[in-house]
């Protein structure tokens, strides 16, 4: 079954951040640690089928029939040991394991209200008519859902057939993981890179100031920034940061995957303004632009 084409930064927090002492059923999950970073789009797909195919028709996947979270809600993690992450002298990450709950019932709940917020009339009527419910169940559901989390974040952000080029801005180029595997559809291929959040953190600041700076507050990349980073001070200062092409390595064949060099360019655009030659970013950009604009023009024949 083909992947999701599905990018993601997430979050991975001390275990001990998610209580003192974490849930029992948390526990179990990480000392298990079923769930894998190949087979993650696998199983949110499998999730949402299944919520499909149920009778009645779920809301949100990992969700009861009366509305409630799915015992699965609290056991869908992805665990991470610390010396897997590669961070400077400054960012120490101690010993714990690290966490990144799914939370896909959250996160598909915070889609469904954007979707709705947006659609047009039409549209959203077509919808709430054909899963029989109302826009004040949804309302009421989605809220729910969004209630559930720890925190006021999600650990997760994806986006699909693309990746935004200010993401690149958190992560060391050289520290990148490659995997190609046996071909283009095997799971483990994989291309990632791993970050201590103490870094990440001071590099997209860092990346904000300077773009706001020569582009102002209004532009693109600064707004991405500028979210990216409020959206890190959500969690422990002893996290994680994971960017993962995670289901577009799907898209990308052997030799083009693996001479991929968008965090070295995005990095040459950050020095560029730090050095204060903005005059180089249009080449590098125009690259940049055409790479994955052309990965993104597939969406419109599936």
């Amino acid at each position: 079954m083909l992947r999701p084409f599905v990018a993601y930064l997430r979050v991975y927090e001390p275990l001990s951040a998610f209580g003192d002492p974490p849930p029992a059923a948390l526990l179990s999950a990480v000392e298990a640690a079923k769930l894998t970073r190949a087979s993650v789009g696998e199983r949110e797909q499998k999730m949402w089928l299944k919520s499909q195919v149920a009778a009645p028709v779920r809301l949100l996947p990992a969700e009861l029939a009366d509305g409630r979270a799915a015992p699965s809600t609290e056991t869908d993690v992805l665990v991470l040991d610390p010396s897997e992450v590669p961070g400077s002298a400054e960012a120490e990450l101690g010993s714990e394991p690290l966490v990144c709950p799914l939370e896909l019932r959250a996160r598909s709940a915070a889609a469904l209200v954007s979707f709705l917020s947006d659609a047009h009339p039409a549209l959203k009527a077509s919808v709430l008519i054909s899963g029989g419910v109302s826009d004040d169940a949804v309302r009421s559901r989605t809220t729910a859902a969004l209630g559930d989390l720890r925190t006021a974040a999600m650990h997760v952000l994806s986006t699909t057939w693309t990746v935004p080029l200010p993401w690149f801005a958190l992560v060391d180029p050289e520290q990148r993981r490659l995997v190609l595997g046996s071909g283009q559809y095997d799971p483990a291929r994989e291309l990632s890179w791993r970050v201590a959040m103490p870094d990440a953190r001071e590099r997209a600041l860092e990346a904000q100031m300077l773009v706001e700076g020569t582009f102002g507050e209004d532009a693109g990349p600064a707004r991405i920034l500028a979210e990216t980073a409020h959206w890190l001070d959500n969690f422990h200062p002893a996290s994680a940061v994971e960017l993962d092409y995670g289901g577009i390595v799907q898209l990308i064949a052997d030799p083009i995957l693996e001479s991929d060099s968008s965090a070295e360019e995005v990095h040459r655009m950050v020095d560029a303004l730090r050095t204060g030659s903005p005059e180089d970013l249009a080449e590098l950009f125009e690259d940049l632009r055409g790479y994955w604009a052309e990965l993104a023009a597939r969406e419109r024949f599936n």
